[in-house]
């Protein structure tokens, strides 16, 4: 069996940025610790290479005091790592490396050469420079302690450490490796896992009449989640209807949330709420009577193509002018308008999430270490854990931020 001061498990982000920075601070406090990290693919970095349809957005330029609101619940947990290595410190990292990073809509952070493979390459040469040992084609099978040590077992070798670290991934894009071994063996060491579900991904309908505008996409309205009657979450942000379901920004964020049989509410009508809307369109329609209704409707910013839908789904004549709506149309359309709803059937599976909902139970983790309160010297990092952010470089974050504070963790341990 050999022996080794760290065995990091998963050839992602998160377990490359610990490796790396395990090896760097330890050498630089004195300290030589033999550090492997195992990967079960073929090379690392596999849905690294993915993110940001290759382009890899590393980060966003926001205030990092804005970061916390966009990890839903978990944003109070992920605080002091973000805080610990902030975006300013990752861009840092980056560019005094020789890699040059760019700004782009709503801050988000990418290479300028727009190549994830860059990042990529960075991450495995600061990993060679600060003597981290990288074993692809190493898949781990089974972990347990002894006594005061940890044993990983792979298809091939045995290898005994001081430290492990969990940096399996979720189970988004399961092709690239993350097939949610982290989940079992934080079961078998004793931690709990909240439920998994996709995350980051479109939604599905069981019934959905916007087929044919496939590719139109509405700004900054609002959308509603419902259990039941209940209302449970409200966002607003851009939406995009697909053939199939509803995307964009707004629904991406939701999805985490999202379970079969919840009701989604949607508003197409941005900055007004139903009342102030039925009373204003309720208006327009007495003072207009020989308009069509749809002239009116255009006035919103609607595209035409949606009105004329609208219009039939609310049983309205196209060319029906304002003088011939009846009251109880005019109430249906207000609220087709404003609160259309739809009974969602499913999510988007793993493999067209970006990223995992659920994960390892953040109060079983010290949020100031990312070490285990049930096992000493067990870490677990990156999306494995019961964190996934907003679209917009925050998971990147987040797995860089909870890497560097394990790696802190560990290099003030004498192991």
């Amino acid at each position: 069996m050999e022996e080794y001061d760290v065995v990091i498990t998963g050839g992602g982000p998160a377990g490359l940025f610990c490796a790396l920075w395990s090896g760097r601070m330890c050498r630089n406090e004195g300290q030589e610790k033999k550090i492997l990290l195992l990967e079960k693919k073929e090379s690392c970095g596999k849905k690294l290479m993915l993110s940001g349809l290759g382009q890899c957005n590393v980060t966003n330029a926001r205030d990092i005091k804005d970061f916390t609101d966009r990890y839903g619940d978990a944003g109070r947990f992920v605080r002091p790592s973000l805080f610990g290595f902030t975006n300013r410190d990752l861009i840092s990292f980056f560019e005094e490396r020789g890699i040059p990073l760019t700004e782009e809509n709503g801050g988000k952070v990418f290479p300028k050469s727009k190549k994830a493979s860059d990042i990529l390459d960075l991450l495995l040469l600061e990993c060679e420079k600060n003597g981290v040992e990288i074993r692809c084609s190493e898949s781990v099978i089974f972990v347990d302690t002894d006594n005061d040590r940890f044993i990983t077992k792979t298809e091939n070798s045995e290898y005994l450490s001081g430290s492990l670290v969990i940096a399996t991934g979720g189970k988004s894009y399961p092709g690239t490796g993350s097939s949610g071994d982290g989940y079992r063996f934080a079961e078998t060491l004793g931690h709990s896992v909240t439920e998994i579900a996709p995350a980051l991904c479109a939604v599905y309908p069981s019934e959905y009449p916007f087929s044919s505008l496939s590719g139109i996409s509405f700004e900054n309205i609002s959308v509603s989640l419902y259990d039941g009657n209940k209302k449970t979450r409200q966002i607003t942000g851009d939406l995009l209807l697909t053939h199939k379901g509803l995307s964009g920004p707004c629904i991406l964020h939701m999805s985490r949330y999202i379970r079969a049989g919840n009701i989604l509410k949607v508003s197409f009508i941005k900055e007004k709420s139903q009342d102030e809307f039925r009373k204003e369109f309720t208006q327009k329609i007495s003072e207009t009577g020989t308009m069509k209704i749809k002239t009116v409707l255009s006035g919103y910013g609607l595209p035409e193509r949606f009105v004329k839908l609208i219009l039939s789904l609310s049983g309205i004549e196209t060319d029906m002018t304002c003088a011939h709506l009846s009251k109880k149309a005019r109430n249906g359309l207000i609220s087709n308008l404003t609160e259309y709803p739809f009974l969602i059937k499913r999510t988007g599976s793993f493999n067209e999430a970006m990223a995992t909902a659920g994960g390892v139970l953040l109060s079983e983790i010290n949020s100031k270490t990312m070490e285990s309160k049930i096992v000493p010297n067990l870490y677990f990092i990156g999306e494995v854990l019961d964190i996934d952010g907003d679209t917009g470089g925050y998971n990147l974050q987040a797995a860089f931020s909870t890497a560097h504070m394990a790696a802190l963790r560990i290099c003030s341990k004498n192991i």
